[in-house]
């Protein structure tokens, strides 16, 4: 299987006073095409700072982080950013809508500035198939919590990414609305073909997916395939 995500040897720490704090050490783990993986692990155990390193959005002390294909050591920040957009898609906990554009717009910004002339024709499609045709022309003000993650849901798969990766991504909602996003993520992602990394520290949801890394203290605990 091609691996869409691979990681070697990585550490991250940060300085705090005089102090230096490790984040992560020796981490190792390969994410394979088209695969559902989960990293977990409590508040602090490093979720968030591996996250960032593996998009690129911050760098390794040493390592290797390889995306899509592309090393990412070396590259500048703009060559980065230009790889995040082709080929990654992401969603947040707090949704990350820009609030004076409507659902249409949110979702058909990504495609827009690749310059995909059919933008808002598959931003509709999407919308449409995460039950919120009704609502294109609403500002994320106007949503409700579970309405505005189904359209970043729609936002994330708009430029087809290689890669989807979904930091907690039912952390604001409740239980009901959680267990609807989380069946559309995975619904989405198989018709789409995407390759889905959950950061979360929800077990339940983690266990939906096949394959699980356990993060504590900045180091992995556990590194297993899923019977799914």
């Amino acid at each position: 299987m091609t691996k869409i995500l691979n990681v070697e040897n990585l550490e991250k720490s940060y300085d705090s006073g005089s102090k230096k704090l490790t984040i992560l050490k020796d981490i190792n783990f390969s994410v394979e095409a088209k695969e559902t993986f989960a990293i977990v692990g409590p508040s602090g155990s490093g979720k968030t700072t591996l996250l960032g390193l593996c998009a690129g959005l911050d760098q390794p002390d040493s390592g290797v982080v390889e995306l899509c294909g592309v090393q990412l050591n070396g590259l500048t920040e703009d060559e980065r950013a230009l790889l995040r957009n082709k080929k990654v898609g992401f969603i947040f906990q707090d949704f990350q809508l820009l609030p004076t554009l409507t659902a249409l717009e949110n979702v058909a910004v990504p495609l827009e500035l690749q310059g995909d002339k059919h933008a808002s024709k598959r931003a509709l499609e999407l919308l449409e198939k995460v039950g919120l045709k009704d609502r294109t022309h609403h500002y994320p003000s106007q949503l409700s919590g579970g309405e505005q993650q189904r359209v970043a849901l729609a936002r994330a798969f708009s430029n087809r990414p290689e890669i989807l990766i979904a930091d907690e991504p039912t952390g604001n909602l409740d239980a009901d609305t959680g267990e609807k996003v989380v069946k559309l993520l995975f619904d989405l992602n198989k018709e789409e073909g995407t390759t889905l990394v959950i950061v979360t520290h929800d077990i339940e949801l983690a266990q939906k997916t096949g394959h699980i890394l356990k993060l504590k203290g900045g180091q992995i605990i556990e590194n297993t395939k899923t019977a799914l």
